[in-house]
């Protein structure tokens, strides 16, 4: 029998939620974040690994953008390299996980810039983007967390600040 206590759990009680993502996995990804940025000097960012099961989005995991690309933060902005998509295809596959979303911090606020809307890590409709604001300082509260859907053709569409604790779940 395959189940899961937490699992159970987190059906019961967040059921709406289209992406979720337990506590010590968020910590450590805002950490993360957090000494990457190098004392809140430059941006840094992820993928987010994970499973969907019916149009529920679990992130269990999350792969820096350096560890893939070393010098995509060279600039003090994220300019990752399409070279090393490979790489991290690879580990999605070794993983047996997929890319749920991703995520990148900002000096200020958690709107997309331009280039964030003209530039999207990965250019299919569905997929999630969010942005943490004050390079991911504490405390970062779900409804200051930008989180944007991309609808293709370089459109997005935002979750507003009243839905985001419904849509995004992290603790279980």
């Amino acid at each position: 029998m395959n189940f899961s206590i937490a699992a159970i759990i987190r059906r019961r009680f967040a059921p709406q939620h289209e992406l979720s993502c337990s506590w010590w996995t968020w910590w450590r990804l805002c950490r993360a974040l957090r000494q990457r940025g190098r004392g809140a000097s430059r941006e840094s960012g992820a993928f987010l690994l994970g499973r969907q099961e019916g149009g529920r989005r679990r992130i269990v995991d999350f792969v820096l953008y350096d560890d893939l690309d070393p010098h995509c933060l060279d600039t003090g902005i994220v300019r990752f390299d399409g070279r090393h998509f490979g790489a991290l295809w690879a580990m999605c596959k070794e993983r047996a996980l997929s890319v749920v979303a991703d995520i990148h911090v900002h000096p200020a606020g958690a709107g997309q810039s331009e280039s964030d809307r003209d530039h999207p890590m990965i250019s299919r409709a569905g997929h999630l983007a969010l942005i943490l604001p004050n390079f991911a300082a504490p405390p970062q509260p779900r409804a200051s967390i930008g989180i944007y859907r991309y609808l293709g053709g370089k459109r997005w569409a935002a979750v507003g600040r009243d839905d985001r604790t419904a849509f995004f779940h992290i603790g279980f």
